[in-house]
């Protein structure tokens, strides 16, 4: 019998296969199932420039369902451009929760980190604009099934403050996204806290933390390569 793609964290670390053996995986305290994606938009200014919007003066956040989680281990499986146009793509530093956080301070922020890895935050673009125009939601836009693509958790402690992490997303071995959380808008421990604020999280929740500039079309036959630091990872589009 053939498994969903759609898994809870804890049988995505156990199915999750890397073969650097330079990655040190997160511990047993991360086998909560993911319960809600907190997404950050326009945290990077030249993104939010590249898109033709406003720079924000607070995060602007929305949110995946925990159904549109998959793994990089598996191919990326484009909703059909006949009918959804346009796949984007869009890199980000992912965080992962360890902890329940609510109206948190920033100290309480940087405790409650259990893991970080790269994701792909992925868009149907033209349906968004169409939905934005007409002054709709657009979460069918950002929420379908393997909108929300994640690569292997690692110990944060590898990251720091996480004041200069680099990651880079490569589209058919061409440099795409350069992205370096020192140019966020918003750091990840003011974000965490900002978020809890607004709403509580939990244990398992992950937050997308923004993307840099150079998000584009993915095509039918892509091979994407994610790097964080010294780690590495692959994936096909179909």
């Amino acid at each position: 019998m053939s498994q969903s793609p759609h898994m809870s964290l804890a049988n995505a670390i156990v199915a999750g296969v890397n073969n650097d053996n330079n990655v040190k995986n997160v511990d047993e305290r991360l086998r909560a199932p993911i319960g809600k994606v907190v997404c950050v938009g326009r945290n990077y200014a030249e993104h939010a420039r590249e898109l033709g919007n406003e720079i924000p003066k607070s995060p602007i956040l929305f949110m995946k369902p925990a159904s549109s989680v998959v793994s990089v281990h598996n191919d990326i499986i484009r909703p059909n451009p006949a009918l959804y146009g346009d796949t984007h793509y869009e890199a980000e530093l992912c965080i992962q929760l360890a902890a329940d956080l609510s109206a948190a301070t920033i100290e309480q922020a940087k405790q409650a980190i259990g893991g970080v890895t790269l994701g792909l935050d992925l868009t149907l673009r033209d349906l968004q604009s169409k939905l934005k125009e007409k002054g709709h939601p657009w979460e069918r836009a950002k929420c379908f099934d393997g909108a929300c693509v994640l690569a292997d958790w690692l110990d944060p402690q590898v990251f720091g403050d996480f004041s200069h992490t680099d990651y880079q997303l490569y589209i058919n071995d061409e440099l795409k996204q350069d992205g370096d959380s020192a140019l966020m808008l918003f750091s990840v421990y003011e974000l965490l806290a900002e978020i809890s604020h607004a709403f509580s999280l939990q244990a398992g929740d992950v937050i997308m933390t923004g993307t840099p500039s150079g998000v584009g079309i993915l095509q039918a036959g892509d091979a994407l390569t994610f790097k964080l630091s010294d780690h590495e990872w692959q994936v096909q589009v179909r």
